[in-house]
């Protein structure tokens, strides 16, 4: 039998922000401040998980950036995947700098593809997850904006030293990314296939096996793919649907247990911070189709569900930036 599917339902934002793509929410356990970045718009957010939108601190940046992340004893500065490679975002300063570009020399220069964009100008970071080592996971994509190229994208690796590492190429659209508690498998979404899947992994050398890879879960709404996602502390999965507006809740053997239904279609990203669950958006693609879903496409969506979630790793960077 089935196991029992709890049902939640919200019908309104926490922040109605009007993101043209919302991602990367983040637990800032040490202030409860949430942060969540806009790709499209190039915004890095910040909120008090108590706040409202009169709270929100918003960075305008030069470049889009798609995950951010923690790094160990430094509490100034944050580790971003961003449009150009890997960088430092400075709190104090609001300022954003490359440490290490994702694209060699030959990928700057014109190579008589996609409208003329070279493969550096027309990828960017989406997604990104540390490992139990420290290591920087970050995924790349085609931009949808510019391109219709889908099949470019690389998941990249930065080590302590800084050194980078080209782990996956071919990917369409990278997403959510963890590992089992014992760090000897990791999920990989590669959002297109409509699948997360689940493949050992080597944890002292950082390797998957790809070729051993089994599907995990598969989104069960038709048009739906899952996009990103968070483990919580009893082991199991929230998985955000995109174009389902649904996020589910799901067991180890890949089962739905739960369902959270929101009130607009393009939900991208969950993240327990404490026992809420903070749920990203974006705008509506299809609001002649969908116009349910406009109003609060890109909005901010959170919901207490009772459970913690695991803490999240820090960047170990064993070299000054």
């Amino acid at each position: 039998m089935p196991p029992e599917i709890k049902r939640y339902k919200i019908t309104e934002p926490w922040l109605n922000t009007h993101c043209s793509l919302g991602e990367g929410p983040y637990w800032e356990s040490s202030t409860n401040t949430v942060r969540f970045v806009d790709i499209i718009k190039k915004r890095l957010h910040f909120v008090p998980l108590s706040g409202s939108l009169d709270s929100l601190k918003t960075h305008q940046l030069d470049y889009s950036i798609g995950t951010t992340a923690n790094i160990e004893g430094n509490d100034d500065e944050l580790i971003v995947g961003g449009q150009l490679g890997y960088g430092i975002f400075t709190r104090s300063t609001g300022d954003l700098r490359w440490i290490q570009k994702f694209w060699n020399d030959e990928e700057r220069k014109q190579d008589g593809h996609a409208k003329g964009y070279t493969k550096e100008g027309r990828m960017r970071a989406n997604d990104g997850a540390i490992d139990k080592k420290g290591r920087y996971w970050v995924g790349t994509m085609n931009d949808p904006t510019l391109v219709d190229i889908t099949d470019e994208g690389v998941l990249f690796r930065l080590d302590a030293d800084l050194s980078i590492l080209r782990v996956k190429e071919g990917v369409s659209i990278p997403n959510g990314t963890s590992w089992t508690s014992g760090n000897d498998q990791m999920y990989f979404t590669d959002s297109p296939t409509k699948t997360i899947t689940l493949q050992p992994f080597d944890h002292e050398t950082g390797k998957p096996e790809w070729e051993k890879a089994k599907v995990f879960f598969t989104c069960p709404v038709e048009g739906g793919v899952p996009d990103g996602h968070c483990q919580d502390a009893e082991g199991c999965f929230w998985i955000a649907c995109f174009g389902t507006g649904r996020v589910y809740r799901v067991n180890v053997e890949g089962e739905i247990i739960a369902e959270i239904e929101l009130p607009t279609r393009c939900v991208t990203c969950p993240a327990l911070c404490g026992t809420e669950l903070v749920i990203t958006s974006a705008s509506e693609e299809d609001p002649e189709k969908f116009p349910w879903s406009k109003e609060y496409g890109g909005a901010v969506f959170k919901i207490d569900v009772g459970v913690k979630g695991v803490p999240l790793n820090k960047f170990k960077m064993s070299v000054k930036a």
